[in-house]
């Protein structure tokens, strides 16, 4: 019996709050510079390793191919943005913001893919966003900090993860390799980012209270991809995007737990969370 999509979907949320809430108490005494580059360390090493244990490189389509290394470049600007948007704003503000992504990625699968959606789904949908509204909206007095541009690190990596899911999911129609294609990403996405360290201001701080941190934060997000991937290679956009998208609830329930020191949680945060809720059971039966 095959697992439903929208079960690795969910799956694949509850690793990203994982990377938001562990990323969040690393960056107490690192950059998201060095989160970055161990994250795409230990994805790039766990996926090939796990590649060749399991049968080595696989025959896949050439246009597949393609695909995934254009969707590796964006990856590292993906990672960096929510990272930065994480330790400029917070992971119970910069999560919901990072989870806007199905709202393009369905856009694009509508538009690009020919996909279809029910009234049900695109409820589900709008149920979703005005929850990540309700969780994200704060006055501005209440970051000390508060800089409104901040809030665009966040919004590219939802925009560009909006982006790549649909280019997923058309790559994995042509080729049904998960593990080998989220190995690909992983090693171009490393590349690349080594390519951008030496011409990028902000330093690498290997601070040792940030090691542990920062290696959860690696593992949950090679699991979360290769969660993502897994679940388009069997589910459409439509479906898995906005699941994967209400990494905030979790992530406000990390906040709760684990960065009580840190960040503080209000009412309309929690309004926010049942209404992602209620969006994910729409979205789970409209799928």
């Amino acid at each position: 019996m095959s697992i439903p999509p929208q079960v690795i979907a969910l799956c694949a949320s509850l690793s990203y709050a994982c990377v938001l809430v562990t990323s969040r108490r690393g960056m107490q005494y690192s950059t998201p510079k060095t989160v970055t580059l161990i994250s795409l360390i230990v994805h790039t090493v766990s996926t090939w390793t796990a590649v060749f244990l399991t049968g080595g490189i696989p025959r896949v389509d050439t246009v597949a191919v393609y695909v995934f290394i254009v969707a590796g470049m964006l990856q590292p600007i993906i990672r960096l943005c929510t990272y930065t948007g994480v330790q400029r704003v917070g992971a119970s503000r910069s999560g919901p913001i990072r989870s806007t992504h199905p709202m393009f990625g369905v856009c694009v699968a509508i538009t690009f893919l020919g996909e279809t959606a029910n009234l049900v789904t695109l409820a589900g949908v709008v149920s979703v966003v005005c929850g990540i509204v309700l969780i994200t909206w704060k006055p501005a007095a209440e970051v000390r900090s508060f800089r409104w541009w901040e809030f665009l690190f966040p919004l590219t990596a939802a925009l560009l993860a909006g982006i790549v899911h649909p280019m997923r999911r058309f790559a994995l129609s042509i080729s049904h390799e998960p593990l080998f294609f989220a190995a690909l990403v992983g090693i171009v996405s490393l590349v690349c980012f080594l390519v951008y360290t030496p011409f990028s201001r902000e330093p690498l701080v290997w601070d040792r209270r940030a090691m542990l941190p920062f290696l959860a934060a690696g593992t949950a997000e090679t699991c979360g991809i290769l969660l993502v991937i897994t679940a388009l290679g069997i589910g459409s956009v439509i479906t898995v995007s906005p699941l994967v998208g209400i990494s905030p609830l979790w992530v406000l329930l990390g906040t709760v737990i684990f960065l009580r020191d840190l960040e503080q949680v209000r009412f309309q945060t929690v309004v926010g969370a049942v209404c992602v809720i209620a969006g994910t059971a729409a979205i789970s039966l409209g799928g």
